[in-house]
């Protein structure tokens, strides 16, 4: 026998294999089928795999127990998985590369990665990837819309809690597709609410962050990055150098209490409003889960460990989703420095210690050449990087403006509407309003970001 190998993070939680086993086992509806694939895809990826339907045999599923539920039992890989892998590669059945993509999200050594990739390459019948193989395979799945395995959320669920316990609560049942939930690459804060400054090994939100009148300020300069939000005539703005490190700021800003997620990989800055809940229903507490959703973070309410979906602001499990939480967007204004404080001289701004001594550009480093996580295929209507103005119509549609097209379409001074919105240059930002002229809850976000959780997007391109 050849010695096991090790291939996730030590920590575990035993009972999930007892559970695995029995959900396994357990009858599962047909496979859903894919709808035709755009042109775009087939070019990009090739055609995909044929689906089977129905369940697994009863040799695909035993390989899968051992493959997958067996070696996270007992945090091993040896010969029998090996031997497993080969009857799943022999299946033909590619709802399992889901599960192969989790796993190599966490595996160590290159030897059980190449293996893992391998088998995932013959599922989909594609040449196996030599370089980036968690990606390569993840974003065919995506773009091919393969559907999940059976039982496919108590493994993933044993996958990612090993990795991460705190992930325990978040990976239950709800309106979300888990296909396209992947690791960040950071722990979950878990932090109590107004514990800004308490240490953590994860990206720290902050609450109630202290703020300084504009003209002490002088840490920023005039060219810096801020998201500007007015709220009830008083405004405020929160750079980008801040935003990059805490990712999630609760404030209150003119009377209403606000969740502000900023995620740097979508280049989106939003606002939600967090006050006024229904009855019986406290003010939600945003944190960074450390999960990713299409390249977009996912955010949760410490309170109730509700997830949210970040882009929509729908909760999508826990209590929250159960009594139908969705959260009202505010405008955000993606600007400058100089532009917003002389446009509202008497705004505030975040103090610099809320920076933690760091200066990162992810914009034009870390993300300068596309996406650095598995989306799929993306809307080929705009480079994937293009920044967009979103909003939602009175009607529910979406529409996206071509952030470029209309800033230059605006100071021409030529009008740009869509149903009953239209768009204003607002202090060297871009912004949406409603007919009359009141906020329509409009923000910037990179293209690749807003047409895949707004697949139906309309877009204005000038």
């Amino acid at each position: 026998m050849t010695r096991p190998r090790p291939f996730c993070p030590d920590r575990f939680l035993m009972s999930y294999a007892l559970a695995l086993g029995v959900l396994l086992t357990s009858p599962s509806a047909e496979a859903q089928t894919t709808a035709p694939l755009p042109d775009h895809v087939i070019e990009a990826f090739g055609q995909p795999p044929a689906l089977p339907k129905g369940d697994f045999t009863d040799a695909v599923q035993a390989a899968v127990q051992v493959a997958f539920v067996d070696s996270i039992a007992t945090s091993s890989w040896g010969p029998d998985q090996v031997v497993a892998l080969d009857e799943i590669s022999a299946s033909q059945d590619p709802r399992i590369a889901w599960i192969i993509s989790d796993m190599m999200r966490f595996v160590q050594g290159g030897a059980l990665t190449a293996e893992l990739a391998q088998t995932a390459a013959q599922l989909l019948a594609i040449e196996t990837p030599h370089r980036n193989q968690w990606g390569v395979i993840t974003d065919h799945l995506m773009a091919w819309d393969i559907p999940a395995p059976p039982g496919y959320l108590p493994i993933k669920r044993a996958i990612f809690t090993k990795a991460v316990p705190g992930w325990d609560r978040i990976f239950v049942e709800g309106d979300i597709d888990w296909r396209f939930v992947s690791w960040g690459g950071v722990l979950i804060d878990d932090r109590a609410y107004d514990t800004t400054d308490a240490r953590c090994n994860c990206i720290p939100a902050a609450d109630n962050p202290d703020v300084i009148a504009a003209e002490d300020a002088k840490w920023l300069r005039d060219t810096d990055i801020v998201f500007g939000i007015e709220i009830n005539g008083e405004a405020r703005a929160y750079p980008r150098r801040i935003m990059e490190v805490r990712e999630m700021i609760n404030d209150t800003l003119g009377g209403r209490d606000l969740g502000i997620p900023y995620c740097t990989l979508c280049g989106a800055a939003q606002a939600y409003f967090t006050d006024r809940m229904p009855d019986g229903v406290d003010r939600p507490v945003l944190r960074t889960s450390g999960l990713l959703i299409r390249s977009n973070k996912v955010m949760y309410d410490i309170e109730t460990y509700s997830v949210f979906d970040t882009f929509l602001g729908h909760a999508v499990t826990g209590p929250l989703a159960d009594k139908g939480i969705k959260l009202e967007q505010a405008t955000v204004i993606t600007t400058d420095w100089g532009t917003w404080q002389r446009d509202y001289p008497h705004t505030t701004v975040l103090t610099e210690a809320l920076a933690l001594g760091r200066n990162f550009d992810f914009r034009n480093g870390r993300d300068a050449d596309g996406p650095i996580f598995p989306v799929g295929d993306v809307d080929p209507r705009l480079p994937v990087h293009e920044d967009i103005i979103g909003a939602i119509t009175a009607s529910g549609k979406p529409i996206a403006f071509q952030r470029s097209a209309a800033d230059l379409a605006l100071q021409n001074g030529q009008e740009i509407t869509f149903e009953n919105l239209r768009l204003e240059l607002a202090a060297g930002g871009v912004k949406a309003v409603t007919a009359d002229g009141s906020d329509a809850g409009s923000h910037q976000a990179f293209w690749f970001a807003w047409s895949q959780f707004y697949p139906n997007t309309e877009l204005w391109s000038g």
